[in-house]
Order: structure tokens, then sequence, then C-alpha cells
């Protein structure tokens, strides 16, 4: 299996939510926190590659900035 292409950094979203996450986001049209806000953690948790370690590290960072995730 061939290694995962890191496409880091992907605008505004941290680096830590890794480069698979980071790649399923970017390919699925969200590469902000402002469009992250716009997704209930069900909804990123449904999209390949982003679980729940990548959500909280998201979350962490929508909180920093003052936003937080869409309700379920």
């Amino acid at each position: 299996m061939p290694p995962t292409p890191d496409i880091r950094p992907v605008g505004d979203l941290p680096n830590e939510i890794g480069k698979t996450a980071a790649r399923e986001l970017s390919h699925n049209g969200i590469t902000s926190l402002e469009q992250v806000a716009a997704h209930s953690k069900k909804e990123l948790l449904a999209i390949h590659g982003v679980g729940p370690k990548a959500v909280a590290i998201l979350g962490d960072a929508l909180a920093a900035s003052g936003l937080d995730y869409k309700e379920s």
C-alpha cells in the first residue's frame, strides 16, 4: 500500500489532525475552521479518515477561534 500523501497545511486546519484527515476533509471541500463549524461531529466522523482524535483536535481549534460544531 502506498504511503498517504501529506497535503498539509490545509487552510487554517491544525496540522495535528493528521495527514489522512486533512486530505479527506480537503477532498470534501472542508479547508477552514469556519467550514468545519458548518458540520456536526457526526457528519465529520462519517468522512472516511476522520476519526474521534481529529474531531477532538478540531473541536479545540474551533473553541480557540470562538466557533463550535453545528448541532446534530
